[in-house]
């Protein structure tokens, strides 16, 4: 609708509301039900096309503003051309290439992938393992010390209390002792079959990002969750413990007296961590009155939760058995992550060659450890 037409339309309406207030006036006595209701909706229609007369504006105004790219959207953009070329080239299909896109950085066996593609990477790993997502995250080269406040001992720690004037208060605190994350080299490697990037239809950047996304996230899932003796450090490390009084089954009243474990200050972004055959046996878990405990739930990104909280499911969490650390529950941002040395990625030009196939080998150091036993808390199986 014209600007001109919704004005026209404005000012008709307004000469009736005027009019209604004239007749009311010009007769000395209050508006009837029947011109107030009139009046309402008078104002209403003003008001709904002086809304519309504002947005017009406003898209009148953006139709002559030219949106460009930033710089780094258009890196982006040429370093996924110019890596996929480079795939495409590998295999011996002819490529057009554009100025700036002929080279990647050079490694000893292969070209280096561009940061924006490790970036991505980055990116899928944390979407598929929920764990580094959540954690408290660091990129600090050399050793990072964390501080991690706590009692001094079983006895000592800050207290507040009715205190007597002239009476000296006795003075007590906790102590702050630290973690340390320091750097582990880890690596990942899989392969491409050449007859892949030929594909025309097939989006090599995505595939790669993909493949070495699950590849990286499986590894380091697995190690922030059980970490490695003299390596990583991995949440179930947690000190915060319960034990289920039972080797081979978990209780519905396991899963709430390890819920109450972590303090309700930290609650919030608290969630459940298992295996899924472990997911399975809880599902048939029901209350006092015969509702399962596990409920779907619309409503989140999760469809299952189990008292209140969502459920993630990892194939690197142990199973039920003797011993077993079953179940972890808590704020996973207890967990800190040092990546001393971000992803790095290199294709293998000649290694698999005679297999027709290319290698994606990853580098990265990090470390992990837990930082903060309140916010995790284990359910630990009985030993047979």
């Amino acid at each position: 609708m014209e600007l001109k037409k919704l004005m026209e339309q404005r000012a008709d309406l307004q000469a009736e509301m005027e009019a209604l207030l004239n007749t009311a006036k010009t007769e000395e006595r209050a508006m009837t039900e029947e011109e107030t209701s009139k009046f309402d909706e008078l104002e209403k229609k003003i008001k709904a096309i002086d809304g519309t007369i504002e947005r017009e504006e406003r898209a009148r105004k953006m139709e002559h503003k030219e949106v460009k790219p930033t710089e780094v959207e258009e890196r982006a953009v040429v370093e996924e051309r110019a890596f996929a070329n480079y795939i495409r080239k590998q295999c011996g299909v002819h490529v057009e290439e554009r100025t700036g896109e002929q080279n990647l950085d050079m490694g000893n066996n292969g070209a280096v992938i561009p940061v924006t593609i490790a970036q991505r990477i980055i990116r899928k790993v944390e979407e598929i393992a929920p764990v580094l997502a959540k954690a408290t995250r660091f990129n600090v080269k050399g050793t990072l010390k964390v501080p991690v406040w706590g009692k001094a001992n079983t006895t000592h720690d800050i207290t507040v209390a009715y205190q007597t004037e002239f009476t000296d208060i006795t003075a007590d605190s906790g102590m702050f002792t630290s973690v340390g994350l320091s750097g582990y080299l880890a690596g990942a490697l899989t392969l491409i079959g050449k007859s892949v990037a030929n594909n025309a239809d097939v989006d090599v950047v995505n595939f790669v990002i993909n493949e070495m996304a699950k590849k990286i996230a499986q590894f380091l899932e697995g190690e922030l969750l059980n970490g490695t003796v003299d390596k990583a450090t991995g949440a179930l490390s947690t000190n915060t413990t319960l034990n289920a009084g039972s080797t081979t089954a978990i209780s519905a009243d396991n899963l709430i007296d390890l819920q109450a474990k972590i303090p309700t200050v930290y609650q919030a972004d608290a969630c459940w961590i298992m295996h899924p055959s472990t997911f399975t046996t809880l599902k048939k878990l029901k209350d006092a009155t015969g509702q399962y405990l596990l409920q779907n739930d619309f409503t989140s990104a999760m469809p299952y939760r189990i008292l209140g909280k969502p459920v993630y499911l990892s194939d690197n969490m142990p199973t039920i058995g003797s011993g077993k650390k079953a179940v972890l529950y808590g704020d996973l941002s207890g967990l800190a992550v040092n990546f001393r040395e971000d992803i790095s990625i290199q294709i293998l030009q000649e290694k698999y060659a005679t297999m027709h196939a290319m290698g994606i080998v990853s580098w990265f150091e990090f470390d992990s450890n837990v930082i903060d036993h309140q916010k995790l808390a284990v359910l630990v199986m009985s030993v047979a």
